[in-house]
């Protein structure tokens, strides 16, 4: 017998679980000024999502995915991004979102059942959400071919869930990154649950990194609880990525700390005490601790920011209760180039019941 081939996988966390920080950091690390803001945007994210949460509770919005504990996957890849790379989420990308222009009254829109939420600005070529589990990563693959065709310097990431790992689209996204050499970067945010499914009933894989092996590209696992380590590593495969169109598939190791939706019950199914034994390394904490102990950061400062963020996320809590609906007759309006007669009949008896209502 001889060995054909031998594979690694690096792992990569730049700041643990108690805010110390390694002893070879990147550049980043050292960079208050970008520091502070990525902390300030996971305190923003977090305030977001509780909202969200209260909207849902109380019949203001539809089923929404929690982000909670989550934060540093989001934030960390949407500040390694370009201007000009496309970025394809999938539904829980509130801290990536945000950096590329959207506004939270948008998102929440979304969930809350309009589709206008995901036009998202005029000039983006970002992707709308995507619910269905495991499709997005095709169309990267689809985008990333036509910048390569085009020869622009530009780069394709897309998200998703550990679940999505173990669709057959997944892995027919990698396979053809990988023999057409695309510039793509896929992101798995491994919060351990494909909704009720464990990782370890997921797959026998030991890490859902080394899945890139099989498609011939590079394959690395992250701390998805250390910014640091997220944005750095994201920073990294974007630049191969554009330079060399070298595509890369990034585990994101990091825990969910709500149910997989507000329509979930996780008590059902999840381990008791596990959610609590794993909040000890959620992201934001520890980077507090770094910021404290490098001088930039104290009570004072929290307060404020936590009193910004509130006003922030209730004035956009307020511009989507205040976006007037469509009228209920637009259902047919996206269907089709011509309207089939059956329904341009029913759109029609819409419109004239919404005329009738508000007359």
């Amino acid at each position: 017998m001889k060995i054909i081939e031998r594979f690694e996988i690096p792992y990569y966390q730049y700041l643990n679980e108690n805010g110390q920080i390694a002893e070879e950091i990147p550049l980043l690390a050292e960079n208050k000024q970008a520091l502070t803001h990525l902390y300030q945007l996971m305190v923003l994210v977090r305030l977001c999502d509780a909202k969200a949460i209260a909207l849902q509770r109380t019949g203001k919005l539809g089923t929404y995915p929690s982000t909670r504990g989550q934060e540093a996957v989001f934030v960390g890849i949407g500040h390694a991004l370009n201007k000009q790379d496309i970025y394809i989420p999938y539904y829980r990308d509130v801290g990536s979102l945000l950096q590329r222009g959207v506004k939270f009254s948008q998102i929440l829109q979304y969930w809350g059942g309009d589709e206008r939420g995901n036009c998202f600005t005029p000039d983006s070529q970002d992707f709308p959400h995507s619910v269905p589990v495991g499709s997005q990563p095709l169309h990267a693959v689809g985008v990333a071919y036509a910048i390569k065709y085009r020869k622009q310097p530009r780069a394709v990431m897309v998200t998703c869930g550990d679940g999505a790992t173990s669709q057959g689209d997944f892995y027919e996204a990698i396979n053809v990154a990988g023999v057409w050499k695309l510039p793509v970067v896929f992101v798995v945010c491994n919060n351990q649950w494909a909704i009720s499914v464990s990782r370890q009933v997921q797959t026998a894989a030991h890490t859902l990194a080394q899945k890139a092996i099989a498609a011939g590209i590079r394959g690395e696992q992250v701390d998805g609880n250390d910014v640091i380590a997220v944005q750095h590593r994201a920073a990294k495969a974007l630049q191969h990525a554009r330079e060399n169109e070298e595509p890369c598939l990034l585990e994101m190791v990091c825990y969910r700390q709500h149910d997989h939706t507000t329509a979930d019950d996780a008590s059902r199914y999840e381990p008791k005490n596990l959610r609590e034994q794993e909040w000890k390394k959620e992201p934001i904490i520890r980077l507090r601790h770094y910021l404290e102990q490098l001088g930039v950061w104290n009570e004072e400062k929290e307060a404020k920011w936590q009193t910004e963020c509130a006003k922030q996320v209730e004035q956009e809590v307020k511009d989507y209760l205040d976006i007037k609906p469509q009228p209920i007759e637009s259902m047919f309006d996206y269907l089709y180039a011509t309207l089939p007669a059956a329904y341009a009949e029913q759109r029609d008896i819409l419109a004239h019941m919404e005329r009738v209502t508000h007359d």
